[in-house]
């Protein structure tokens, strides 16, 4: 029988640090018909020197320099990963997660003509305190709806997509966005309704530490949190034009986001309050929630004189 090539990408930057625990996990896989593509995304600590060593140790290992022509960041990384890529099933996956020495095996031997996304649960493990955090959802009834307001999630290294059907896209991972970029991907390929097997085993583990993008979030970082609703608003778009969902029900979502976001932002009284101030209540006028937009702004100025008034939000 003819195993199939699985190319598996992964970006990375300055994860010297971390980066062998994740190549490590890819050593042991079971399965061993694998390709694994690393790009650097212009790292400045030991990266070279690391994947130097694993790519004369194992010639499976492919490292290569984001091209200079391409924009920074991970998504680009990604999508020139794919191009030089040859195997039949590819596998997105990040620098510092970890595999289940069984992840690839499990994956392709559920696989059957039609199949074109394989997906399985990732276990968000905090390596630091060795401390189990949580455990995703990857199913639904209403698989795009719960996608898009987080009750489902596949993560960048979740799925193993067929080449055939991601060849067919337009457009993979969208370099001008940096935050919800697994969120954003995921959701244009369902769109396109794959034939998906899911297996509810969690055999990855999601790294999450201090430096984790995920982490930017709750951070207040700005550039990410305009990322994120950059993303949301471009699937809202989408949404209308093809109808896989209900338009109000993303809307609704990226309110809510809006006020957990200004909440934290009065707290912290960061610099962006009143911007975050001004983007809830222009969704909230949209959405003709009149009765909302006066307890934001009453919340918002109660807060901001007295520190009270937060339920108000």
């Amino acid at each position: 029988m003819n195993l199939p090539l699985i190319s598996i990408i992964i970006p990375t930057y300055n994860r010297a640090h971390l980066i062998s625990e994740t190549l490590d996990s890819i050593l042991l896989q079971t399965y061993k018909n694998w390709e694994c593509i690393i790009i650097d995304d212009g790292s400045t600590d030991d990266t070279d020197f690391l994947l130097d060593n694993y790519t004369k140790k194992d010639d499976r290992f492919q490292y290569y320099k984001r091209p200079k022509e391409r924009p920074k960041g991970p998504n680009s990384s990604r999508n020139f990963g794919f191009e030089i890529s040859k195997g039949e099933y590819l596998k997105w996956f990040d620098s510092d997660d970890l595999m289940h020495i069984n992840l690839l095996e499990n994956q392709i031997k559920v696989i059957n003509d039609i199949t074109e996304c394989i997906v399985c649960k990732v276990v968000h493990y905090d390596f630091q305190n060795d401390k189990f955090l949580k455990e995703n959802k990857i199913y639904s009834d209403n698989l795009i709806e719960d996608y898009l307001v987080g009750k489902i999630a596949f993560y960048i290294s979740g799925p193993l997509w067929k080449r055939s059907f991601i060849n067919k896209q337009k457009e993979l991972f969208d370099e001008t966005i940096k935050n919800l970029d697994d969120w954003d991907f995921n959701l244009r390929m369902l769109y396109q309704e794959p034939s998906i097997i899911y297996l509810e085993e969690p055999l990855i583990q999601y790294r999450v530490h201090e430096a984790s993008l995920s982490n930017e979030i709750g951070k207040l970082n700005f550039e990410e949190i305009q990322s994120e609703f950059k993303a949301i608003r471009k699937h809202l778009l989408l949404i209308r034009e093809n109808k896989k969902a209900n338009s109000k029900k993303i809307k609704l979502y990226l309110k809510n986001r809006h006020k957990s976001i200004l909440r934290e932002a009065l707290v912290e009284n960061d610099m962006h309050k009143f911007y975050y101030l001004k983007e809830l209540l222009i969704l909230e006028l949209q959405l003709f929630k009149f009765l909302e937009m006066t307890k934001s702004i009453v919340g918002f100025i109660i807060y901001s004189i007295f520190k009270k008034g937060y339920k108000l939000l």
